[in-house]
Formats: structure tokens, C-alpha cells, sequence
């Protein structure tokens, strides 16, 4: 009998391996907690949902032990479980458990029935016994999976396999462990020959996702919980990799999910997303590599079925995280047309979880992905975004599913203009989402009212960095106005925010995220911020309050958060501006009734000084670290302050003794800070005050604190934990308000400090005036090369304007051109006409004879002779027009000219200025061709004209003598024949000078070709020269190859004759043998001359 004892931590059944089976009796051996004497009582134990075959048979027996003085009667019942007809001798097991919730007497055990079952070999662990007979019962189906994998490998039937891997289906969930190890093989073999029938492919696919997936339904314990979705997880890990150790496996699965039929590419999608699930960059690499993965993948968004469309939208999830490659390919195949037609059918910010996942998928495809930024602006995606945050004006509405949705809407909108982007990427963005009216409607819901806590702080974290470096957005954040009565700036109802301790601290950091990216790269901002601290522009009247005012009343509060965010928010307001941190020096501050004015800079400094003496809430040093960075901030690049804060006697001795004493170690920061502090005040020092020249500021932290003590004081700020992490983001994103501590742009600031610091502590004052009079010489080169810059600016200017010009006179050149074109036309058509008009006079003149009642005239009217004059006369004045614009054209060339030779340097633009001369000459050449065509042209009109008035002439003397007929028909005909022969020779000579032209663009036509082959042989004999010292080269090389190889034989010739010599047999001297071959090659040149000579 072998006794087992109840466990809380039961065996999780996974663990067990396979089982062997035998013929067995079990024994329940029962304890009771309070005992009595001959068993009798009730057992506390679970009986919750306890069934068993009938064929099972159990018997009670109770039996009393031995009672010692003091103890209680312990009763033991066994309950006997035989199985009839088992192979070889009956073997029993007592499993004892403990009593839990629920009764059961002796005639409810007695109840039970008999059950098969075959004996485990866990008799050594703690087992419950509900459990233990679970297990039992799984053991029994083992044989049953292993017949269906039999069957479905070896069953030619279709039905038949089809019916197996149905069972399979179904024990897949409750026994996965077994059907994984034994049917996975047969599942994917029926995946590849039985792809003709949907039916038992969706089962086989069903089965295969159970099988890998991690979704446990089964009822687990709260103890247990944990070690089973662990184990879980390691058993889905194992069947993926045994999956996709055949990268052909993936491939079918993705052929499959080509498949229309609803039962195949369901159970398809869900698998291939427990595969990515599972094994994710395994699966992206085989689906990235293999021909159209994706392209399939990317139909399930067109799927008319939602379900399938949705689950491939978690598919898409799975299979973009982390793979850059995947999403570019996901975001070319149109994926983000597709997603946003989804988020507008489902109600965008309305939606349902649909919108959320689609969200999520775009922020894969985004995030950390510039290609697909830059897809995704050109692609004009950033304007559809702007109906999502249409949310208006309502207190109700707001469920948590749409708080959700907005909140991803927001956080996408940030991922494009992150600050983590390449700068002109997030500012193409940021301008794109100005223009388009999304900054408005973000600007909109973050003066809303009754809009949720969290969609408000990531409304304004997503306003700052859409306004972050980009100065128009800037300035139309600075424009918003609040609903309020008066209405107030925008600004200043989120600084009244900031500085209020009631309001929650995620909110405030929020508020003050968006202010310092309103003053990032703003020097305009910066400096309305510092003039509302000016005693010029502050309202005595005091109806309004203005931002300075509430960064002063943060700044001097008796809350040190809001110390902190006051004073970084006011640093902010001073960077990288000189011309602000000379303003602020300024600002006077009336402490107290009576009492005179003292300065902002002098009350820093006061504050600082009290130190703890003043009750304030929070963080002890919270507040002296913000007005420390500050300082800082505001010391550094200004010798001005530095001067103003040491001519306050009492800041420097503060600062020494602060440095010098040792403090814990929450007071060496401040420390660090102080240190940071006196060190600008050292290296920006003028040495305009002679009690604190740098110098005696050098000696005296030598003196009271040791050069070695400070720069361990100074390193403390840069080896703290929490100034690497500010140092990461430029968001102050902090988990409570005891850890803010440090501003990202006062790490920059400490970074770039610390080292020049240390080495102007170890100067001395040798090394401090060759400092100054390089940085003298230093500036008087800046200075040079500013204005030598500005020189070179005004010479691009002038440049940029002469192109333009150059530009415009093309411009009128080719209209000049064409007009020249139309006026040949014309001319053309003026000498038709004239040719016409001969043609008819002459006709007229040999019909006719004469002209009757002198409406006629050799064929030509009045009224047509009338509207050549008028054409003659247009003519002429186009002629001049043309004329006029030339010689304006000439003028202003020469004005360039002229121009150009006087305002451009020798030097910088030399080149510039040879381009433009260049085409001004050409210019020049054409306008001298028109002018020489327009004169042509006009020699050729006005010998037309003479010869009209001519023939006009001969035409009215012609009229005259009509009268005599007999006598001047004979005239008139000479007259004709001789007007005919000019008309031929003009007309020969038009021939003649058409022919000329032909043969002299025939002879420029034939010049090209010869320079284009000139070219061509150039470069073909350029390309044999390249060859030809390629060839060079290598011969070279070869040559010194061989030289080599050459020496290392000499060398091993000496050796060998040195070892010959050792030896003592004779060698030879290399001279001897020089002398023999010498000897040798004259006797062959003596042989070679005598057979010459014979020759």
C-alpha cells in the first residue's frame, strides 16, 4: 500500500509524462480532523462535480489506531477501486487527502461506482484525488487519439478522415499535449493532399491553431494558475518551432489563406497569428522571404466578412511588430487606404474595438518608420485624420472605448511629429497638420469642456509637440483663446494649471511639456513671455493676469513642485537668448509693503540662501535645484548677469560654503548644482568687477574647498540616476513628483559645461590671457567672415535678380521671335496678294483692253488698293515697334552689364559672373540676327512698296488714256509684258535665295554630324587610352612581381652557394660568371654586325 498526501500546490497534469497502464485497486484513504471513536462523523473534503463509470467498485472500511494520552482518534477509511478481468495480480494505492468544504458520509462513499482506470506512475507526488482521477481518465484516451492518427494516416476514404480529424478537433483543446505530439504530422500531411475538400482542411486547421495556441479554457486553480500559462506558453513555443522547422509549412498555410470558402481562411488567419504570436521574427523572416507573403496577407483587409477582415487586422498586428522591411511592404501595398476607409466605416472615434486594433496596426507601420512617415504625409493621409477629433462640446458621450480610441488617435498624431524624427520630416508634418486644420481641432478639444483627464493631458502632450521648433504653429498657439469671460490666452490658463498644487501631477507635467515646446527654437514667444515680467507692460490695474505673473507666483509659493516647474518653465523662456537674460535683469519684485523693490535675480538667490528654513511642501530639495538650474541657465552666455550676480557679496560665500561642507547624500546634488553654478561664474566672468575677477575666484575655491573636492563636487550631477534619464526624452514624463528633479535642456546645458568648467579651474593666468586674446583674435575673425558673408549674401541677392532678368529678357526674346515669324507670315501673304494682283491686272489687260467707267483699273479696285496701303501702313509701324523694344532690350543688357562689372566680387563669384556674360553675349547675338532679319525684311517691304506705287502709277496713267484706245493698247501691252519680267525675276531670285538657304543648313546639318563623329572617335580613343594604361599598370605590377621573385632566388642562390662552400665543393663568383656571359652576348653582337655587313 502506498501512501500519498495531499498537496496545496497539486501536480499540474502537463508535467506527467506518458503513462503506463495496468490493472490496479485504489485505495482513498480518509482522515478525519476531529477523530471519533469507530469512524463515525463527517469528512470535510471536495466533492464538487465527482463522476465516474459504473463499472467502478468501492468499498469502505474503517479502522481505529491506537490512542495515546492526549491525542485524538485519527479513523482511516480506504475505499477500494477493482477492476475485473485485469492482467496479472491486482495491485492497490491509498491516496490520502485532506478534509475540505463539503460532506460526505460513509453511505455517499459507498455510492460510488466502479470506474476503469490504469495505474499511474505518480505515486511518489502529491496529487489530489479529483485530479489524479482526471489523469487517470486522459491516460485511457491516449489509445483513442493514437487510433485516430492511424486512421486518418491510413484510411482511404475520405469520410473516414475526415471524421477522425473531426475527434481530433475536439480533443485537441482538452488533450493537447497528446493530439500535438501525435497528429501534428498526419494534420499537416492532410493540409497538403486534401486541399480539394474545405471541410476537413478547416478541421485539420482548427486543430493545428488549438494545438499552438495559448488560450487555456479550462478551469485552473488560483494556485496553479501561473505554472500552467507558463507551461502553456513553453508547450506553444515548442509545437511552432516544430511547425515552422519546414518553412514549407508557412508557405501552404499562406496558399491557403487564398482560399474564399469561410472555413478555411478563418481558422487559417487565427493559426498563422498564434504562429507570429509564438515565434514572431522566425515567421516574419519565412513569410518576408517567400514570393507574395504579404501581398496574401494584405487581401484579408478587402474580405467582405467582418470577422475575417478583423481577425486580419490582429494578423497584420502580429506580423508588423518589429520589422521594418514588413511594414514598408504593408504600407506600399495600400494598407494605410485601407485602414482609414475601416476607421471611417466603423464611426472613427465612435467605433468599437475594430477602430482600436486598426489604430494599433497603424502605429506599427509608423513608429520609428521615416519611409513610411514620409508615405504616409505625401499620400495626403494626414488630412483624414482630422474628422477623428470632431468630438464637439458635450459632457456626455465619452465611454471607455471611445476614450481609448482618442487616446490611440492622439498618440498617432504624435508618433508623425515626435521629436525623435528626423527634424525635416516632423516639420513637413507639423506644417502639413496646420494647414490642413488639425492643430485647430486638437486646439479646439483642449479648451473643451468636460472632456476626460486623460484624453485632456494627452491632448496637450500632442499639442506640444505639434507646435514644437515650428514657429507658425507657434504663433497660432499663442493666438487660442479660452471660452472664458474676459477671454484669456491659451497660455495662460494652462500656466494657471501648472502652478496650482489641486490639479493632478500627470496634468501639470503636461502643462509644462507644452510650454517649454512653445519656447523651443521661439525667441519671439520668448521674449512676449519675459515683457509680461517688465515693469512697463505688467496691468496696474490688475483685472488680468498675465504669464510672467503666475511663473513669479509659482516660482515664490510655498509649494516646491510648483517651485520646480515655475523656475524650468522661466529657464525655458531665457534659452539661447542673450538679449531675454540681459530684459530680465529688469524686473524688480516688491517683497513687502515699505520695503524697496529688489530684483528677480536678487530674490533667487535670497529664496536659495534660506534654504529648508522655509515650510513648503513636497520635495526638500526640489525647489532649490529648480531655482539652481535656473541660475544657471541664466548665467551662462552672459556676462552681464554673471556680473550682477557677484556684485551681491553674499552669493559667493554662499556658494563656497555650500560646496566646502559634507552633506548627506540627498544634499550633493545641490552641491553639484552649487559647484556648476560658481564654475559659470568663473568661466563667464569679464573680470569687470576686481573684488571677483576670475583669478581671485580660482584661488579662493582652491583655498576653501581644493580644486580636486570641487570637480568631484561637479561630477555628482552628471553620475545621479535620474539625469540619465532626463537626459533621454525631452518630454518630462516622471512617475511621481519626487523624481522630478532634472530638465532635459538643463542636461544639454550641464554636458556641454562640465568639461570646459574643469579646464578653466586648472588655467592659470598665463593661460587665461592667451585664452582672451584668442577668443579676441576669434572674434575679430567672426567678425570678418561676417561680413564677408553678409558681402557674399548681397552678391547672391544681386545674382538671384540678374538670373531673373536674364530670365525675363528670354522670355521677350522668344516673343520677339515669334513675332518676327508672324510678320514673315505676313509678308508671305503680302507677296501672294501682290503676286494675285499682277496675275489679274495682266489678265484683265489682255481681255478687256481697257477699263469702263473707272471702277476697274488693270483688275485691281479701289478698295482692295485701299486695304494694301493699310496693311503696308501696319506694317511699318510693327517695323518701329519691333525696333523700339530692341534697342529698350539693348539698353537693359548694358545696364546688366554694367551692373554685374560693379556689385560682384572678383573672388567669390567670378564664375557666376562669366555664365552671365556668357548669356548676355549670346543673348546679344540673337537680338543682332533678329535685327538683321528686321532690317532684310524691311528693305524687301519697302522695295515692295515702290514697286506698288509704281504699278499704282502706271495703273492711274493707264485711266487717264482710256480715251484713246487705238493708240495705247500697244502701250499697255509693252507695259504688261514688262511688269510680267520683273515679276519673274523677283521670282527667280526668291528661288535663288530658298536654294542658298537649303544648302546652308544642309552644310550646318553636315557640320553636326562630323563634330558628333569627331565626338564619338574621342571618346572610343579616351575609352583604348584608359585600356591602355590599365594594361600599363598591370604590367607594371608583373614587372615588380617578377623582380621580387627574381631577388628571393638570388637570395636563395647565395644560400645554397654558402652551404656549397661549407660543404667545400667549388663555386663560382658571380663576377667570373658576369665576365662570361658579358663575353658571351659580344661575341653574338660581333656574329649579328659580320651578318650585317655580309648582308
Amino acid at each position: 500500500m502506498v501512501h500519498m498526501e495531499y498537496s496545496r500546490a497539486p501536480l499540474n497534469p502537463r508535467r506527467l509524462g506518458h503513462l503506463g497502464s495496468e490493472s490496479c485497486s485504489l485505495k482513498l484513504e480518509l482522515k478525519r480532523r476531529s477523530g471519533e471513536a469507530h469512524g463515525q462523523g463527517s469528512f470535510n473534503f471536495l466533492t464538487s462535480s465527482l463522476e465516474l463509470p459504473k463499472r467502478c467498485k468501492l468499498a469502505a472500511s474503517g479502522k481505529q489506531r491506537s490512542q495515546k494520552p492526549g491525542q485524538h482518534i485519527q479513523p482511516t477509511w480506504e475505499v477500494q477501486a477493482h477492476r475485473a478481468g485485469g492482467r496479472g495480480d491486482n495491485k492497490s494505492s491509498v491516496l490520502p487527502f485532506q478534509q475540505k468544504t463539503g460532506a460526505m458520509d460513509q453511505n455517499q462513499i459507498k455510492s460510488l461506482s466502479h470506474f476503469p482506470m490504469d495505474f499511474p506512475a505518480y505515486c511518489h507526488q502529491s496529487v489530489p484525488w479529483r485530479l489524479a482521477i482526471q489523469l487517470t481518465l486522459k491516460n485511457k484516451n491516449k489509445g483513442l487519439i493514437q487510433k485516430l492518427c492511424d486512421r486518418v494516416a491510413s484510411s482511404t476514404l475520405l469520410d473516414d478522415r475526415r471524421n477522425a480529424v473531426r475527434a481530433l478537433k475536439s480533443l485537441s483543446k482538452k488533450y493537447r499535449l497528446e493530439v500535438g505530439i501525435q497528429a501534428m504530422e498526419h494534420l499537416i500531411h492532410v493540409l497538403q493532399t486534401d486541399r480539394s475538400d474545405s471541410e476537413i482542411i478547416g478541421y485539420a486547421l482548427e486543430t493545428l491553431c488549438n494545438i499552438i495556441s495559448n488560450d487555456e479554457e479550462e478551469e485552473v486553480d488560483d494556485v496553479e494558475e501561473e505554472n500552467s500559462t507558463r507551461q502553456s506558453e513553453d508547450l506553444g513555443s515548442q509545437f511552432t518551432e516544430i511547425f515552422i522547422k519546414q518553412q514549407e509549412n508557412v508557405t501552404l498555410l499562406l496558399s491557403l489563406l487564398e482560399e474564399f470558402d469561410f472555413h478555411v481562411r478563418w481558422p487559417g488567419v487565427k493559426l498563422l497569428t498564434s504562429l507570429l504570436k509564438q515565434l514572431g521574427p522566425q515567421v516574419q523572416h519565412i513569410i518576408l522571404v517567400s514570393p507574395m507573403g504579404v501581398s496574401r496577407l494584405m487581401d484579408l483587409l478587402a474580405d467582405s466578412r467582418e470577422v475575417i477582415r478583423n481577425d486580419g487586422v490582429l494578423l497584420l498586428q502580429a506580423l508588423t511588430r518589429s520589422n521594418g522591411a514588413i511594414q514598408k511592404i504593408v504600407a506600399f501595398e495600400n494598407a494605410f487606404e485601407r485602414l482609414l476607409d475601416i476607421i471611417t466605416e466603423e464611426g472613427n472615434s465612435d467605433g468599437g474595438i475594430v477602430v482600436e486594433d486598426c489604430l494599433i496596426l497603424l502605429q506599427n507601420l509608423l513608429k520609428n518608420n521615416n519611409s513610411n512617415q514620409n508615405f504616409f504625409k505625401e499620400g495626403s493621409y494626414i488630412q483624414r485624420m482630422k474628422p477623428w477629433f470632431e468630438v464637439g462640446d458635450e459632457n456626455s458621450g465619452w465611454s471607455a472605448q471611445k476614450v481609448t480610441n482618442l487616446h490611440l488617435m492622439l498618440q498617432l498624431v504624435r508618433v508623425l511629429v515626435s521629436p525623435t524624427n528626423p527634424p525635416g520630416a516632423t516639420s513637413s508634418c507639423q506644417k502639413a497638420m496646420f494647414q490642413c486644420g488639425l492643430l485647430q481641432q486638437l486646439c479646439t478639444i483642449l479648451m473643451a469642456t468636460g472632456v476626460p483627464a486623460a484624453i485632456l493631458t494627452e491632448t496637450i502632450n500632442t499639442v506640444s509637440e505639434v507646435i514644437r521648433g515650428c514657429q507658425v504653429n507657434q504663433d497660432y498657439f499663442a493666438s487660442v483663446n479660452a471660452p472664458s469671460n474676459p477671454p484669456r490666452p491659451a497660455i495662460v490658463v494652462l500656466l494657471m494649471s501648472m502652478v496650482n498644487e489641486r490639479q493632478p501631477f500627470v496634468l501639470r507635467c503636461a502643462v509644462l511639456y507644452c510650454f517649454q515646446c512653445f519656447l523651443y527654437k521661439n525667441q519671439k514667444g520668448q521674449g512676449e513671455i519675459v515683457s509680461t515680467l517688465l515693469p512697463s507692460t505688467i496691468d496696474a490695474t490688475g483685472n488680468s493676469v498675465s504669464a510672467g505673473q503666475l511663473l513669479c507666483g509659482g516660482l515664490f509659493s510655498t509649494d516646491s513642485l510648483s517651485n520646480w516647474c515655475a523656475a524650468v518653465a522661466l529657464a525655458h523662456a531665457l534659452q539661447e537668448n542673450a538679449t531675454q537674460k540681459e530684459q530680465l535683469l529688469r524686473v524688480q519684485l516688491a517683497t513687502s509693503i515699505g520695503n524697496p523693490p529688489v530684483s528677480l535675480l536678487q530674490q533667487c538667490t535670497n529664496i536659495l540662501s534660506q534654504g529648508d528654513k522655509i515650510d513648503r511642501r513636497g520635495s526638500k530639495i526640489q525647489t532649490r535645484v529648480g531655482l539652481l538650474m535656473l541660475l544657471c541657465t541664466w548665467l551662462s552666455n552672459c556676462p552681464i548677469a554673471v556680473t550682477h550676480f557677484l556684485h551681491n557679496s553674499a552669493n559667493v560665500p554662499f556658494l563656497t560654503g555650500q560646496i566646502a561642507e559634507n552633506l548627506g547624500e540627498e544634499e550633493q546634488l545641490v552641491q553639484g548644482l552649487c559647484a556648476l553654478l560658481l564654475g559659470i561664474s568663473i568661466y563667464f566672468n569679464d573680470n569687470s568687477l576686481e573684488t571677483y575677477m576670475k583669478e581671485k575666484l580660482k584661488q579662493l575655491i582652491e583655498k576653501r574647498i581644493g580644486k580636486e573636492n570641487f570637480i568631484e563636487k561637479l561630477g555628482f550631477i552628471s553620475k545621479h540616476e535620474l539625469y540619465s534619464r532626463a537626459s533621454q526624452k525631452p518630454q518630462p514624463n516622471f512617475p511621481s513628483p519626487e523624481y522630478m528633479i532634472f530638465d532635459h535642456e538643463f542636461t544639454k546645458l550641464v554636458k556641454e559645461l562640465e568639461g570646459v568648467i574643469t579646464k578653466a579651474i586648472y588655467k592659470s593666468s598665463e593661460e587665461d590671457e592667451k585664452e582672451e586674446e584668442v577668443k579676441k583674435t576669434l572674434e575679430q575673425h567672426d567678425s570678418i567672415v561676417s561680413h564677408y558673408k553678409n558681402m557674399i549674401r548681397e552678391q547672391d541677392l544681386q545674382l538671384e535678380e540678374l538670373r531673373q532678368q536674364v530670365s525675363t529678357l528670354k522670355c521677350q526674346n522668344e516673343q520677339l521671335q515669334t513675332a518676327v515669324t508672324q510678320q514673315m507670315s505676313q509678308i508671305q501673304q503680302q507677296k501672294d496678294q501682290y503676286n494675285l494682283l499682277k496675275v489679274q491686272l495682266g489678265k484683265e489687260s489682255q481681255h478687256q483692253g481697257s477699263c469702263s467707267e473707272g471702277t476697274h483699273v488693270n483688275g485691281i479696285q479701289p478698295e482692295e488698293i485701299g486695304r494694301l496701303r493699310e496693311e503696308i501702313d501696319e506694317l511699318k509701324s510693327n517695323q518701329e515697334l519691333l525696333q523700339s523694344q530692341l534697342a529698350e532690350k539693348d539698353s537693359v543688357i548694358e545696364n546688366l552689364r554694367s551692373s554685374q562689372i560693379s556689385g560682384i566680387d572678383e573672388q567669390s563669384s567670378a564664375a557666376a559672373s562669366a555664365r552671365d556674360s556668357e548669356q548676355i553675349a549670346e543673348l546679344k547675338q540673337e537680338l543682332a540676327v533678329l535685327k538683321s532679319q528686321l532690317n532684310s525684311q524691311s528693305v524687301e517691304i519697302t522695295r515692295l512698296q515702290t514697286e506698288k506705287q509704281e504699278l499704282l502709277q502706271k495703273t492711274e496713267a493707264l485711266a487717264k488714256s482710256v480715251p484713246i484706245q487705238g493708240e495705247n493698247e500697244t502701250v499697255t501691252a509693252t507695259k504688261t509684258t514688262d511688269v510680267e519680267g520683273r515679276l519673274s525675276a523677283l521670282l527667280q531670285e526668291t528661288k535663288e535665295l530658298k536654294n542658298e538657304i537649303k544648302a546652308l543648313s544642309e552644310e550646318r546639318t553636315a557640320i553636326k554630324e562630323q563634330l558628333d563623329s569627331s565626338n564619338s572617335t574621342i571618346a572610343i580613343l579616351q575609352n583604348e587610352k584608359n585600356k591602355l594604361e590599365l594594361d600599363i599598370t598591370d604590367s607594371k605590377k608583373e614587372q615588380d612581381d617578377l623582380l621580387v621573385l627574381l631577388a628571393d632566388q638570388d637570395q636563395k642562390i647565395l644560400l645554397l652557394k654558402n652551404k656549397l662552400k661549407d660543404l667545400g665543393h667549388p663555386v663560382e663568383e658571380e663576377d667570373e660568371l658576369e665576365s662570361g656571359d658579358q663575353e658571351d652576348e659580344d661575341d653574338e653582337n660581333e656574329d649579328s654586325g659580320k651578318d650585317q655587313d655580309h648582308i
